[in-house]
């Protein structure tokens, strides 16, 4: 497809919050355009300045998409996969949390599988540059051998009756919160980073009483060969940043002949083991968009895979192992030990 002389025609399902940096991303990427927008508030729909609709089959039928992008809460997904499919839609792209629940994204899964048509699960934080830079660097063995890998999520807006409702006020309502909506990044990352895990431990709480959801604690991933990785949550805490939104938090990434140490503004250093001084891997800078522009990297990613026959990352079939070790972290916590079978994914 790489002599296509038309645009991709692209439309998103739901104009809220966070649709704003997808509209913004697609709007950078070449190669594409954007055909129409839908939600079921008619004015989020024209403010994107694009053919609005308020009925997500309408939208497939009058503007007839190639691509669909779906930007609307998990309760939505697999009807609208199901109603993109049944209108020819070739791609689709379904941000995060993905359906409901493990059986439900196996069966949106299988839908697609079976029609033919490629679904992304728009999980874009192994997308941020941060993450790029320590996956080369792990790769080409800088560090050495790791043996542990630690990120500290320090969002800082948790506080008291008025969190979270300046920018996703349904936060306060969700009945999984820290691990379902925000952990879920960093499973997916530190996939990415480390692979699959044996086994996983989870301790989780909930500290401002106002909320339904945990806001608090940590999960423990086991690999095989002895490497660790933590994920230690609080929201409402914070960490040294200008905007606690850039990396949402902090990381170490240990081995035996380095450190590799993310820092809020986005930058990653290198110390080698028995040093005291610090190389800039990468420096931090204004990023722009969300988290390092991550929303356009994936966007532009499925693009090129799509337009190019670039191999994809974050398929839904793939995509699968990160639900069911969610599922597992839950597990654990309420069941209070480790669990190690997760692989009915």
């Amino acid at each position: 497809m790489k002599n296509r002389a038309e645009p991709l025609r692209v439309a998103c399902l739901g104009a809220g919050y966070f649709a704003g940096f997808h509209y913004e991303a697609w709007r950078k990427i070449d190669r594409t355009r954007l055909v129409g927008a839908c939600d079921q508030d008619r004015d989020k729909a024209v403010a994107t300045g694009l053919a609005a609709f308020t009925d997500l089959a309408s939208m497939l039928t009058m503007a007839r998409p190639e691509l669909l992008d779906i930007i609307t809460p998990p309760q939505t997904h697999y009807e609208a996969i199901k109603l993109a499919i049944d209108h020819g839609v070739n791609t689709i792209i379904c941000q995060k949390p993905f359906c409901l629940s493990l059986d439900e994204a196996q069966a949106a899964t299988r839908l697609a599988e079976d029609a033919g048509v490629t679904l992304v699960v728009h999980e874009n934080f192994r997308f941020q540059p941060w993450y790029r830079t320590i996956k080369h660097a792990l790769d080409t063995n800088l560090i050495g051998d790791v043996l542990q890998l630690t990120f500290r999520l320090r969002t800082g807006d948790g506080q008291g009756p008025h969190a979270y409702l300046d920018r996703q006020p349904y936060f306060q309502e969700m009945p999984k919160l820290l691990i379902h909506e925000t952990g879920v990044h960093w499973i997916d990352t530190f996939l990415f980073l480390l692979g699959e895990p044996s086994a996983v431990y989870a301790d989780l709480r909930k500290m401002n009483p106002i909320i339904k959801g945990e806001d608090a604690g940590y999960f423990v991933f086991d690999y095989d060969n002895g490497v660790r990785a933590l994920f230690d949550g609080n929201r409402l805490l914070d960490h040294a940043a200008e905007n606690c939104r850039t990396t949402l938090g902090e990381a170490l990434i240990e081995g035996t002949e380095g450190t590799l140490t993310l820092t809020g503004d986005g930058s990653v250093k290198l110390r080698r083991f028995g040093d005291q001084t610090e190389k800039d891997l990468l420096a931090a800078k204004k990023w722009p968009g969300f988290g390092g522009d991550c929303v356009k990297n994936l966007i532009a990613h499925v693009v090129d895979g799509i337009l190019d026959g670039k191999p994809l990352e974050n398929q839904a079939r793939e995509y699968l192992r990160v639900i069911a070790i969610e599922q597992a972290i839950y597990d654990s916590d309420r069941q209070e030990r480790k669990i190690r079978d997760f692989a009915h994914a």
